[in-house]
């Protein structure tokens, strides 16, 4: 369930670990390509994806190498520096990553777009999928990797439901070139392998360089804020805010940030983006219980969502995927494969969400005066935060398995 990053990777994971037939049902009737903007991923995490074969450096990216923390002084335009710290990642359009990943499953994997799922019904012997059309259709075993509103999720822990943290992520993405706007030479501001932390009480943005997919470059930011009493109602329900459905309230709010808040030069810079290319993401987190339920697998976002703070989204997907495809090679039965899978993926969710809270707390709830800040008062906050899994944790036996047979 889900033809998103999560759920493709799965259906790979699925095929590699030697499933007979494999369908995906994907929600959305569009290109899904068209979606999403920018992702990070670790160096170290990365070397782990690319031997498991999930990633390889022919999808386009940009190496990072520091994270230049800043804060607002007076008219300084890049506001003053708190100091620096490590960023050994590597960066990635979400669209040109989705398309490699959906081209990479198997011609025989059946792919259902605009084919949203109703529910699902487990029995002794699989589970029985019902789409909005009516149809229903069996399967051996059902991975839920349709993200945090999960319908596969509501049918093995319905009582289980994200929380919402009590901030926002403002998010955007643009082409480079309109950088040239902020002045001649936007290089020499911000140099291309350096991702921005722009600081201030109870919020912060992060803005790092992705590929566009074409040769060039595009400038993704995210902002976290604590939006004004009253300006966030009905958001502790989940949910999402596509651009051109922001309210003026919030529209205001982000004026605000970028205007005052925000030093010239980095608040300029997220005013660059568009109406269209603006959205909102409302935080929230969670973990299941389980991963396994029976013959009900969860994966991705379904599973755990971990606030964007642990830099680890799109790599937790892709790590329950090879957990996946090492459980199906290994086991001979799908008991087999939902325990494997189980201890395999629990117990980092758990740490993955708990690492997320602890960052929201330091980075914006409770924030830190910033004014006083500087290198040594930087180490020991980071440090403080337990933040020795960001980007994600290692993946125990990340070499891709051989495929064996299907499983009975």
């Amino acid at each position: 369930m889900g033809g998103s990053i999560a759920g493709c990777a799965a259906a790979l994971a699925a095929h590699r670990g030697g499933a007979a037939e494999v369908t995906v049902y994907e929600r959305a009737a569009g290109h899904l390509a068209d979606r999403g903007a920018g992702l990070a991923v670790h160096n170290d995490r990365y070397a782990e994806l690319a031997s498991a074969g999930y990633l390889d450096t022919g999808i386009p990216w940009l190496q990072l190498c520091r994270r230049r923390w800043y804060t607002r002084d007076g008219e300084l335009p890049l506001g003053r520096p708190v100091g620096e710290l490590p960023f050994p990642f590597r960066t990635y359009n979400w669209g040109p990553l989705w398309r490699e990943l959906r081209a990479r499953m198997p011609e025989t994997a059946v792919f259902r777009g605009d084919s949203p799922v109703r529910t699902v019904e487990t029995s002794p012997d699989g589970a029985a999928v019902r789409l909005e059309d009516g149809s229903a259709h069996h399967a051996d075993l059902v991975v839920g990797a349709d993200g945090y509103r999960s319908v596969v999720r509501g049918a093995a822990f319905p009582d289980i439901r994200p929380a919402y943290a009590g901030y926002l992520a403002w998010r955007g993405a643009f082409p480079a070139e309109r950088l040239a706007a902020l002045g001649p030479d936007p290089d020499d501001a911000w140099p291309v392998e350096d991702c921005v932390f722009a600081v201030f009480p109870r919020g912060h943005a992060v803005i790092y360089r992705i590929p566009d997919g074409t040769g060039g470059h595009r400038a993704n930011w995210v902002l976290y804020a604590v939006p004004p009493p009253g300006t966030a109602l009905g958001l502790d329900t989940p949910t999402s805010l596509p651009p051109g459905t922001l309210s003026e309230a919030l529209h205001a709010c982000f004026a605000q940030v970028t205007g005052e808040l925000l030093p010239p030069y980095w608040g300029g810079l997220l005013r660059l983006t568009r109406p269209e290319e603006l959205f909102i993401q409302p935080l929230y987190d969670f973990t299941a219980p389980h991963y396994a339920a029976g013959r009900l697998l969860l994966a991705g976002d379904a599973a755990t969502v971990a606030r964007p703070h642990t830099g680890s989204g799109a790599v937790k997907a892709l790590q329950d995927a090879i957990a996946l495809e090492t459980a199906f090679a290994a086991a001979t039965t799908w008991s087999e494969v939902s325990a494997a899978y189980e201890a395999a993926r629990g117990p980092v969710g758990v740490s993955m969400m708990e690492l997320g809270r602890r960052l929201g707390e330091a980075l914006v709830l409770r924030s830190t005066d910033w004014r006083t800040v500087g290198q040594a008062q930087l180490d020991a906050l980071w440090a403080g935060a337990g933040a020795a899994a960001f980007g994600g944790r290692a993946l125990r036996g990340a070499n891709r398995p051989v495929a064996r047979g299907t499983k009975r």
